[in-house]
């Protein structure tokens, strides 16, 4: 059983690409059943773990993958069905880009990096998950949701996740401004 947590979340890295080919071929009801069986795996994956002691080293390196594939995967599939304009897919991605390669920059440049998830990032994730799970609702036969509440997700979107980018460069450009003075004082 402890690893149960660890299965569920590969269960939901194995959705994302049913969940991509879903969007793209329209077939939204089914794409949100997905999306919420993905959604709710998470939500058990992390109970479970966090309930039972069940955490693990693994489970800490793959649970924040699976989402990322899921959210990367529907903003572009998303984005490829007209669904919302592609700018918003690119600064989802840019985004991520952009953290991932301040990251190894500063690994590769300053030293170890212990990355935790800012405030203002858990937000911007919780964000575009409501806004795929809104699209998805949209686009489905089930609700007809306001062309006003999906502009308005897209600019709360965007916004939040253009204020997390530049929070984490703003952030770590600091840690690592004062990691090398730290150094050459040493020195």
């Amino acid at each position: 059983m402890r690893h149960l947590p660890n299965l569920l979340t590969v269960l939901r890295m194995l959705l994302v690409l049913p969940l991509a080919w879903l969007i793209r071929e329209r077939h939204y009801d089914s794409a949100l059943i997905v999306a919420a069986i993905a959604g709710f795996s998470d939500a058990l994956d992390g109970f479970l773990a966090k309930r039972y002691g069940w955490q693990s080293w693994l489970g800490g390196l793959l649970d924040p993958i699976a989402d990322k594939l899921l959210l990367i995967v529907s903003f572009v599939a998303l984005g490829l069905t007209g669904a919302h304009p592609l700018w918003l897919t690119w600064l989802v991605i840019g985004r991520d880009l952009v953290i991932v390669a301040g990251a190894l920059l500063y690994h590769t440049l300053i030293g170890r990096l212990s990355a935790e998830p800012t405030t203002l990032s858990k937000i911007t994730t919780v964000l575009q998950i409501g806004y795929v799970l809104l699209q998805l609702v949209h686009l489905s036969s089930w609700v007809d949701v306001p062309v006003m509440l999906l502009t308005a997700a897209i600019w709360l979107v965007a916004i939040a996740t253009l204020a997390s980018g530049l929070d984490y460069v703003l952030k770590w450009s600091r840690r690592a401004a004062r990691v090398r003075r730290a150094t050459s004082r040493e020195k």
